[in-house]
């Protein structure tokens, strides 16, 4: 008997019965902090005797709040939530597998995810229209317009296959929709016992600020797309037991202080502290009095303090905000139950409650917050607001050059009039992202300062582009239930759509007149946005510093019209009898604040939102869909492509071979990243992806983004290790300058030329390629075409000093060979240079199950002398064994799905 078949008991519920799991009586299960628990559940849960075992569970339980992260677990996610950015290519893969069965004889309706999985399309919305009535509907028939092709493919998935589900267009942003729909917080399905089985709901996402979700005490975060497949195809994704970091609340928020100056606090606290890679759980008496919808914000700004999960337990607020988001009381009865049964309620008043041990612990007194913004390049760079003035006055000499001019210039618009622009001056303040938008205290904020500036006769300065883009339609309910949606329309926050925007750089253009005047001066002009990222060159290429900031701060700054303003002596203008008006006269009290939400804010508002949340609006449902359960791809389609990973597959896996004759194809430093491999971003018309698409008609202004194009392998192969701070050493190596970007040296054409059109010449005369690297290849955010593009470009093995776990485990998910040097050697120390070939010896024992330690290389210099080494194998678990056996995680889950 293993532990999962002792542990499978009864919960009684009302009247019905449920299966569980029970891991309260487990030795150890006390102490350990709710984010580990919640680990324990899932690994007892999922136990198959080979990556799964009792010893994991018992290691885990044994679990020493003190130790380094090493030991090595199998994590296996509720759930999947994508966004359509990095969604895309995870629904090609899946119909590209479909295509793949039919041709090996099987039945191509096998292939469907294996766990619940959505995708929220809310990437796509730009702010081409604002300030005026019918923003929101404008823009949204020029987002259709633009990705017409992306989405009449998903329309295809929605109805092909099982458990996927698509939020359209114009329904709100993918974090939000996960708590107030999707989340479950306790999840169902049919059990082995004849009864439903509950069990922990979990999640990963193909966005980093799915964390959102830990307020809701939902295990979750960000993955790559590899592992999003992974999960969705029911496999389990490795991690490393992290530290926990416990972070301790105490006291409530003072009066003129937001829940975005506490993210910002804590943003602060936790990047000094250092938390990466660990997990972060709010606990403490304190936590009672701090709203879901504040544990939500907090939650999301996970990345942005860099730990896995910023987490807070189950509870009451949990439970309270169940109810007001409509869930039904069946399922907030059960999620209560459930919570109790297994230790994972976190009143600190229950007499059972016991404190969790931390591995390193942090602590805020709510009550010491200052009014805050963060800026202008990093979302940990706090700045009180009481200083802002003059830090931006310390800072804004960095960003000017000899050209800036620094008298005013004159504009005159169409739009907004004439006026004049200088360095410093507000061009976009913009009500915009997941952090915020979610949370009705400072939405409520913000129209309650439109209301104040609206009555005293104040106005945005004319050259600020003003947007208001919330995270959901329950927000415009709500802002419209109180009145105050006229008052914000009134100061141009007109609804301009409900999705990321601004935040991910859809900010829109500027107007003409400002965006050249910018430009032929050399202006430095800022924005201010209530979001989570504010990273140089993100919100719009005209804006140089960019600042976060709480939705009524944001709409304060577009009043002021520049950054360089002190709120406490400058008033923001005169009101009708001509006397200053300071932010003071027209911030809102605490208590107005939550008059409001608590007299607006309603459960019927949710139900009505979410009654048909998948069906769509005209435009939606007005697609041409395709039908059937295979694609008709389209052969001219430049944003969706039917891929290759799947050509010539048979039904069994031929035997991996050793590697013979590789040629280098890039030669690299320490601390490559996956955004120096991973296409992102937009492209020229120069560059091998550019010429793809012009050679195929489309003009450079068509050519959106990588991200918009990720469903399109013959782009993004073109564009993999294309970033321009890429700098390829083998160039060096053969006498030829460094070129930053794409280029290497074709040994067989003997001429630098780009990465792409080496790797086609190298393919084409069976040549396999490998990359050679330093210390922590891989590091960053996991990126799916970092491995992607890397095995379509022909490399089979990348030998480094070491690699990041992720990138390391999505190679294997696509085939590469994970190779690292002996301890303490490196291509240098060995005399390598990347002129030679590789022959890699020892590969085929994974033939015979066996999983080998190290491989034989000879790499062989141009003289025909030798240089060999033993290169360590970084396949680290069994289901590493078996991905790579069949060619690629893909691979592996189809073969198996067919049988």
């Amino acid at each position: 008997m293993s532990v999962r078949d002792d542990q499978l008991d009864t919960l009684k519920v009302g009247g019905k019965d449920y299966d569980f799991y029970r891991i309260a009586d487990l030795p150890g299960i006390d102490h350990l902090p709710y984010s580990l628990k919640v680990l324990v559940e899932n690994l007892v849960r999922n136990i198959d005797g080979a990556n799964i075992t009792d010893d994991h569970v018992k290691a885990l339980l044994d679990w020493d709040p003190a130790a380094q992260p090493s030991h090595e677990i199998q994590f296996t996610p509720s759930r999947v939530v994508m966004q359509d950015f990095t969604g895309v290519p995870c629904i090609v893969d899946l119909a590209t597998m479909r295509d793949a069965v039919k041709k090996l004889g099987g039945n191509p309706e096998v292939i469907n995810p294996q766990v619940q999985s959505d995708m929220v399309i809310d990437h796509s919305v730009q702010i081409d229209k604002y300030g005026v009535a019918d923003a929101v509907e404008q823009n949204m028939d020029i987002e259709y317009q633009r990705n017409g092709e992306r989405y009449q493919f998903l329309r295809w998935g929605q109805q092909a296959f099982r458990n996927f589900r698509v939020v359209p267009p114009g329904t709100g942003i993918i974090h939000q929709v996960n708590i107030e729909y999707l989340a479950k917080v306790v999840m169902t399905k049919a059990g082995e016992r004849g009864r439903d089985l509950a069990y922990l709901d979990s999640c990963v996402g193909t966005d980093s600020h799915t964390t959102t979700v830990n307020g809701l005490g939902v295990l979750g975060w960000g993955v790559g797309g590899i592992e999003a497949e992974a999960a969705m195809l029911g496999q389990p994704i490795s991690m490393l037991v992290p530290r926990v970091v416990g972070f301790k609340l105490t006291g409530s928020i003072p009066e003129g202080v937001t829940a975005t100056d506490v993210v910002l606090t804590i943003t602060d606290m936790l990047r000094q502290h250092g938390v990466v890679g660990k997990f972060v759980e709010f606990y403490g008496e304190g936590i009672a009095s701090v709203p879901l919808a504040n544990r939500a914000t907090i939650g999301n700004m996970g990345p942005e303090f860099g730990s896995t999960c910023g987490i807070f337990p189950i509870d009451n607020v949990t439970l309270d905000y169940l109810r007001l988001t409509g869930r039904s009381e069946e399922q907030i009865a059960l999620v209560e139950a459930y919570a109790k049964a297994n230790k994972l309620w976190g009143d600190t008043t229950d007499p059972d409650y016991v404190e969790p041990q931390y591995s390193e612990y942090l602590e805020l007194d709510l009550g010491t917050v200052v009014p805050s913004i963060a800026g202008p390049k990093r979302p940990q760079d706090r700045i009180r607001l009481s200083e802002s003035k003059e830090k931006f006055e310390a800072t804004l000499p960095a960003y000017e050059t000899d050209k800036t001019v620094q008298d005013p210039i004159a504009v005159s618009t169409e739009f907004r009039g004439d006026f004049d622009i200088k360095n410093g001056d507000v061009a976009i303040a913009s009500i915009t992202s997941c952090t915020n938008t979610s949370n009705p205290s400072v939405m409520i904020a913000a129209g309650l300062i439109a209301r104040n500036s609206h009555a005293k006769g104040l106005k945005p300065k004319p050259w600020v582009k003003t947007s208001l883009a919330p995270g959901s339609q329950v927000v415009a309910d709500y802002l419209k239930a109180a009145g105050l949606q006229d008052d914000l329309d009134a100061l141009g926050y007109q609804l301009v759509g409900f999705g990321c925007a601004t935040c991910i750089g859809n900010s829109g253009p500027l107007l003409p007149e400002i965006s050249e005047a910018i430009n032929a001066n050399d202006l430095t002009v800022t924005s201010v946005l209530s979001g989570n990222r504010n990273f140089e060159g993100r919100i719009s290429p005209d804006v140089k510093m960019n600042y976060l900031a709480s939705p009524p701060l944001v709409i304060a700054y577009a009043l002021a019209g520049t950054m360089d303003f002190d709120f406490e002596t400058q008033p923001l203008g005169k009101d009708q009898d001509g006397n200053d008006v300071y932010l003071k006269d027209i911030w809102p009290t605490n208590e107005e604040v939550a008059a409001v939400v608590d007299g607006t804010v309603s459960r019927e508002m949710f139900l009505k939102d979410y009654a048909s949340v998948f069906e769509g609006g005209r435009r939606w449902k007005g697609l041409d869909v395709p039908e059937g359960e295979l694609f008709a791809w389209d052969e001219n389609s430049t944003y969706v492509r039917k891929q290759t990973f799947f050509d010539g597959m048979k039904a069994t896996p031929d035997p991996v071979k050793d590697i013979h004759g590789a040629r280098v194809l890039a030669l690299l430093g320490d601390s490559v990243t996956t955004d120096h491999i991973s296409p992102a971003g937009a492209f020229k018309a120069s560059s091998p992806a550019g010429k793809y698409l012009t050679d195929r008609g489309v003009e450079p202004k068509n050519f959106n983004s990588y991200g918009s194009r990720r469903g399109n392998h013959e782009v993004m192969v073109r564009g993999t290790f294309g970033n321009i701070r890429l700098r390829n050493q083998l160039l060096a190596s053969v006498g030829e300058e460094i070129t930053p970007g794409g280029y290497t040296y074709d040994f067989l054409d003997k001429k630098p030329t780009t990465i792409f059109e080496a790797s086609r010449d190298y393919i084409d005369h069976d040549v396999p390629l490998v990359v050679l690297a330093g210390k922590e290849y891989g590091t960053g955010s996991s990126r799916d075409w970092a491995a992607k593009g890397t095995v379509m470009l022909g490399v089979k093995a990348v030998i480094t000093e070491s690699f990041e776990r992720i990138h390391r485990s999505n190679l294997i998910g696509m085939g590469v060979l994970p190779l690292q040097f002996p301890e303490g050697e490196s291509y240098e120390s060995l005399g390598l240079n990347g002129t030679e070939t590789y022959d890699i010896s020892g590969v085929e024992e994974l033939n015979k199950g066996v999983t080998p330690k190290t491989v034989h290389v000879t790499a062989t210099h141009a003289d025909g002398s030798t240089t060999e080494f033993d290169a360590v194998v970084r396949i680290d678990t069994p289901g590493e064994a078996d991905y790579y056996r069949n060619g690629g995680i893909l691979q592996y889950v189809l073969r198996n799905l067919m049988r």
